[in-house]
């Protein structure tokens, strides 16, 4: 059975390019454009959970934290991996990430292999 992951940025390329990086790890990838639309788009995996979640933090209408705070709530997603990739290095906020729920944060840019084992790490 093949696992699925959700991968949520607003920039389309960057999703494609996380998309493309996980397919060839033989997932299978549901996209979305920010927190709102990737928390609806869940409902597309089977019993709506998915395997991993890879998250940008700044978006429009609803960003990467408040995306984990809410997927968190979720029974199928409470120990589901979540991996903050984004620009932002601080100390703050990956203490904000953290204290959401995140797993790991990878800052932005990244090599695919990088960002494979970080997935190889966190997904059973």
């Amino acid at each position: 059975m093949s696992k699925f992951a959700l991968v949520v940025d607003d920039s389309a390329s960057m999703r494609q390019m996380v998309s493309f990086t996980l397919k060839g790890a033989g997932f299978q990838v549901i996209e979305g454009g920010n927190g709102q639309e990737a928390l609806d788009k869940l409902a597309q995996a089977p019993g709506g959970k998915v395997d991993l979640i890879i998250t940008d933090l700044n978006m429009p209408v609803m960003d990467g934290i408040t995306f984990i705070r809410n997927a968190r709530t979720r029974p199928a997603l409470k120990f589901t991996p979540i991996l903050m990739l984004t620009t932002e290095s601080g100390e703050n906020r990956k203490a904000e990430g953290k204290a959401a729920g995140a797993t790991g944060w990878i800052v932005k840019p990244f090599q695919p292999e990088q960002l494979l084992k970080v997935v190889q790490k966190v997904v059973a």
